[in-house]
């Protein structure tokens, strides 16, 4: 009986947790039918945490020395049989659009993955070595033809946002590229709050879904065993899982029902540049073929969402929250103050919500603003000194304060993108 109710604990524990739940429940994120399965529409409060994520990733990634670009979400299916994707990636395709009539002259496919359009734009023009490593990023829309049965909230989606980037370099400057992708996925991951639960070097397996090229393998593999080893990021080798075109290091994260995903991806790649005949001139006049490093810090957004709202239940770190600071005014009387309170949150940039008296007592609106990771709290003699009684999500209190300092503390914590809620 006791092993029964543990069971049905742990249930219970897993239900609470599940992000489809809390995804509907807190209002982030829903489906509906004629729209589709694995289309999922987010919410204002889900549209928040999604914006602030991918703000944060663009502000990285431009830091580290990313040039952000915009690609169509459409391509030729001439453009996917160039890159392989056609050959060795078409079950999971959609089926191509016909234009030009019944036996139309052009068929166009909703992209599997955006690097054919970033190798083109690579070749668009003559490329110097002086120009290398050149890194381009975007946070672009792909297309996967999932079937029904294995859509799964934001985890499994057939419309996907990816956090995408490739850095077109000489072969010298490919694990020094590729280490620092993995440092970049290791800052956001702190900043996040989330902890990998192992690192894989994915390799290829047995069958013809791989491109046939032993020894750009064979080369490829070695740069992110040295890597890894350089890294001293402890890791383990799985057949079966790389990518067509080439080895990957996956940083896999575990969910609260237990089930492993990639989240995060680092990949090197001799395939594409050969196949749409990328080049750059070097030092020496002549003409070199680059390499591709894909990297993609959080992977797809739909993901990393999904594994935030699990992971936190809800209560993301400040920088990230719905709602990051709650106004409750105590009594009517002190609703200008709240309302100024609130004027000057929103002049600093955060994310506010006013609950005043008429929402309930003072007790239920509190409970009502669990999430916020701040709540602050205007009395009769916080109103008269311009002062603010903060209260934090985790518990704690904090002494009244001017109301200035309250929203540059909080303001300096969230900027700097931190998990902890105050200093």
């Amino acid at each position: 009986m006791r092993e029964h109710d543990a069971n049905d604990q742990h249930e219970n524990q897993l239900h609470q947790h599940d992000h489809r739940r809390l995804g509907r429940e807190l209002g982030l994120f829903d489906s509906d039918p004629l729209i589709g399965a694995g289309l999922p529409y987010w919410l204002p409060d889900g549209a928040a945490v999604r914006h602030s994520l991918e703000e944060y990733i663009r502000e990285v990634e431009r830091r580290a020395g990313y040039r952000h670009v915009y690609s169509p979400v459409l391509g030729k299916r001439e453009l996917y049989e160039i890159s392989g994707h056609w050959q060795h990636y078409r079950d999971d395709m959609f089926a191509p659009m016909e234009l030009g009539g019944q036996h139309g002259e052009e068929q166009l496919v909703l992209r599997p993955s955006l690097c054919p359009h970033h190798a083109l734009m690579f070749g668009s023009r003559s490329r110097s070595y002086r120009e290398l490593p050149l890194r381009l990023a975007e946070l672009g829309a792909m297309f996967r033809s999932e079937r029904t049965g294995v859509l799964r909230g934001l985890t499994r989606v057939r419309a996907i946002q990816l956090n995408d980037g490739h850095v077109f370099c000489t072969p010298d400057q490919v694990a020094d590229e590729a280490a620092a992708a993995l440092e970049l996925i290791r800052r956001a991951y702190a900043a996040l709050g989330i902890t990998p639960s192992r690192y894989r070097l994915s390799l290829p397996g047995p069958g013809g879904k791989y491109v046939a090229a032993p020894e750009l393998w064979e080369r490829s593999t070695a740069l992110l065993r040295e890597v890894l080893d350089r890294s001293g990021l402890p890791y383990e080798e799985a057949e079966g899982e790389a990518a067509f075109y080439g080895p990957k290091i996956d940083v896999q994260v575990v969910d609260n029902a237990g089930r492993e995903a990639t989240l995060s991806t680092v990949q090197v790649d001799f395939h594409q540049p050969e196949r749409f005949d990328l080049h750059y001139v070097g030092a020496d006049g002549a003409k070199h073929r680059p390499v591709m490093v894909h990297r993609a810090i959080i992977g797809s957004v739909e993901r990393a969402v999904a594994h935030l709202i699990e992971q936190h239940g809800g209560a993301f770190p400040a920088w990230l929250a719905p709602v990051q600071v709650a106004v409750l005014p105590v009594a009517e009387d002190q609703l200008p103050q709240a309302e100024a309170l609130e004027a000057r949150c929103l002049d600093a940039g955060l994310r506010v919500e006013l609950l005043g008296p008429e929402r309930g007592s003072l007790g239920a609106r509190i409970r009502e603003a669990r999430l916020a990771p701040y709540q602050a709290v205007i009395g009769a003699k916080e109103a008269a000194d311009d002062h603010v009684a903060l209260r934090l999500r985790d518990g704690r209190r904090i002494d009244p304060l001017p109301a200035d300092e309250v929203l540059a503390r909080i303001g300096a914590l969230v900027g700097a993108h931190r998990v902890e809620l105050w200093e």
